[in-house]
């Protein structure tokens, strides 16, 4: 047994799954990460921070499922070879841009969690150890047509 303790909650315009954004890098949507007060020390210097691993929960994930389409995968993929949240332990890993602080709230951009969603976890995201430039993923996102190294793909 694990058990998880939330450090904030996710506010956002996104109610619904339908309502978000199918790969959150992608998005320009401002959302706000609350932190909860007994977590609010632990803020201590993050604006000097450009960008945030941020890790939340997906408690509205389909969490039976092994094997998925994806936006990107004409047959099905294991959860594994994904980025989905629906999947078994559906923790949900972004690294998203850090627009502004304000007290125990962040401002941050670039993911895609639904409203309310549990958050779990945040990290400084460094650059020197955490871009692999050489990095791969098969053929899962590289192919033609197809998002490749995160940018869109050609219209």
């Amino acid at each position: 047994m694990i058990e998880l303790t939330p450090i904030g909650a996710i506010h956002n315009p996104f109610k619904e799954r339908s309502q978000a954004p199918h790969q959150g890098r992608l998005s320009e949507e401002e959302i706000t990460l609350v932190i909860f007060h007994p977590f609010a020390e632990a803020l201590k210097d993050i604006e000097s921070c450009s960008h945030l691993i941020v890790l939340y929960w997906g408690d509205r994930a389909n969490r039976e499922a092994l094997q998925l389409r994806t936006l990107i995968s004409e047959v099905p993929v294991g959860f594994f070879s994904s980025r989905s949240t629906n999947c078994p332990s559906p923790i949900a890993f972004y690294v998203a841009d850090l627009i502004h602080r304000e007290g125990d709230y962040l401002v941050v951009r670039r993911v895609d969690p639904l409203d309310d969603s549990p958050l779990l976890d945040l990290k400084l995201y460094a650059p020197a150890l955490d871009f692999i430039p050489l990095g791969t993923t098969g053929n899962i996102l590289n192919s033609p047509g197809k998002i490749s190294n995160g940018r869109k793909p050609d219209a």
